[in-house]
């Protein structure tokens, strides 16, 4: 494939997996407004314990396989039968050990709940596993803009059912069923527009020449899922899960513009660096686009969350979810870190054979270890600012590891990233010495004016200061627009 031909799909790809994950992140945050105000907070902290669970699981299920088969030159029907039959395999396996322990979780958080929605909830294990060829073989494709339909789809009906669900006085089922839906709905669309079939036969054969790479990043996945959540297990167990739930509204709420920015990212650049993974100088030059880009959005918006979170939580939620905010405030200055380390992370599943990014992820962890020890006694709060910092150590590592595999320096990436910060934190003081200004007016007017003033101020500053990331990102618009 062309460069030019590249840079547009992949350009083309982002602004259609971007604009997707807005309308997905507006549609979630709705939804989680609307049922957090019939719900209680115990109601969600049963169900970050569950998703704690979950999220392991799908990281067993899937081995590392689908990262692989898209690295993979030119994968064949056997290829993605044997990864099929595998994930199809371990997801039915998980299932019904995962539904057997739900007795001993019931026990040990004392909701006995758990032991009735888990046999619906993990039914995502099995409906996810049947999805993953075609997802593998549409990012192959760069159809993103198919992508972006199926799960902004998926997300709406999900809400939907989780809304009405809440109304109707069906409690924690709610949210149940918005998994279990959102998961479905999925895997219909992606039978329906690709319907795949093949006469290849079972082999175990492209699992052992796949299993090197896919085995090292089984490795990474599924100790980052596990201490990306612990702290919930602990949380939920030396607290309560009213406590949990608080804890675990905020790092949702949190996730949710990080997780679109980088679920957009990084589905796009993966495939997109992977292909141009030999040519050093295009590949250090499209990293280095990607994070200046990545930071002039995500920096803003992480630091105005910070400064509207009293306004926003007081108006959307109400006073039963005010506790929330200081975990949220803390947990929202991680979101700053997080997904260029993701972008850094790209650069080694692409470049190296996995042996680094293990070695990388036994180091982060014994960190993170030390840091849990450290934090959960001390109480939420603490567990918080532990995250946090944990961000920013796992994004110098990232990048620090993935410059062996670039021409540019660390200095260079930092010269790309640091301006966008530099204009958020000015943009973060504005809001805070408008604060004392505008605090006789209703709530609502307030927090209209805060994001009005961020947004207009954030971008006066780029435009003056000339930051590279906006030029770059409108010239960017521009030739997506002209071409589409």
């Amino acid at each position: 494939m062309s460069e030019p031909k590249l840079q547009y799909r992949v350009v083309s790809g982002v602004a259609w997996s971007f604009s997707e994950k807005i309308l997905t992140m507006i549609i979630q945050m709705v939804v989680s407004i609307v049922v957090a105000r019939q719900l209680m907070p115990s109601d969600f902290g049963v169900m970050a314990i569950m998703t704690f669970f979950c999220s392991v699981a799908l990281a067993i299920v899937d081995s590392g396989f689908s990262q692989t088969l898209i690295r993979k030159d030119d994968p064949s029907d056997e290829d993605y039968f044997a990864v099929l039959n595998f994930n199809v395999a371990m997801a039915i396996l998980l299932y019904f050990v995962l539904v057997f322990a739900s007795h001993s979780l019931a026990t040990l958080y004392s909701s006995p709940i758990i032991v009735d929605i888990a046999p619906i909830l993990f039914l995502v294990l099995p409906i996810n596993s049947l999805c993953v060829v075609q997802t593998v073989m549409f990012t192959r494709e760069f159809r993103f803009a198919l992508l972006s339909k199926i799960v902004f789809l998926s997300s709406l009906v999900s809400g939907v059912v989780a809304v009405v669900m809440a109304f109707m006085g069906c409690g924690i089922w709610s949210l149940v069923a918005q998994r279990l839906v959102q998961m479905g709905v999925k895997g219909v669309a992606f039978w329906t527009l690709r319907n795949w079939r093949t006469s290849a036969r079972l082999s175990f054969r492209p699992l052992r020449e796949m299993a090197p790479f896919s085995l090292r990043l089984l490795a990474t996945d599924l100790i980052a899922s596990i201490y990306n959540n612990v702290a919930q297990l602990f949380i939920g167990k030396m607290h309560t899960t009213s406590t949990l739930g608080f804890y675990s509204q905020a790092q949702k709420l949190k996730d949710l513009p990080v997780t679109s920015t980088v679920q957009a990212v990084q589905g796009v650049t993966y495939p997109a660096l992977s292909k141009i993974s030999d040519d050093s100088e295009k590949f250090s030059s499209g990293y280095l686009r990607i994070m200046r880009l990545l930071s002039f959005v995500i920096a803003p918006v992480m630091l105005g969350f910070v400064a509207i979170a009293d306004d926003m939580f007081m108006l959307l939620l109400g006073e039963r979810w005010m506790p929330t905010v200081p975990y949220f405030e803390i947990l929202a200055l991680s979101g700053l870190f997080y997904p260029l380390a993701i972008v850094s992370y790209n650069v080694l599943k692409a470049r190296s054979d996995g042996r680094v990014i293990l070695r990388l992820e036994i180091i982060k962890r014994v960190i993170m270890t030390a840091v849990l020890i450290y934090t959960i006694p001390r109480g939420v709060e603490s567990v918080a600012w532990g995250m946090t910092a944990m961000a920013a150590v796992e994004f110098l590592l990232n990048t620090g590891v993935a410059h062996r595999y670039l021409t540019c320096s660390a200095y260079t990436t930092l010269r790309a990233v640091l301006p966008s910060f530099a204009l958020a934190a000015l943009m973060f003081g504005a809001l805070y010495l408008l604060d004392p200004v505008i605090e006789p007016l209703h709530v609502a007017l307030r927090l209209l004016i805060d994001i009005a003033i961020g947004l207009v101020s954030y971008l006066l500053l780029a435009s003056l200061f000339r930051v590279r990331a906006m030029i770059e990102g409108m010239k960017l618009v521009r030739e997506t627009l002209k071409k589409d």
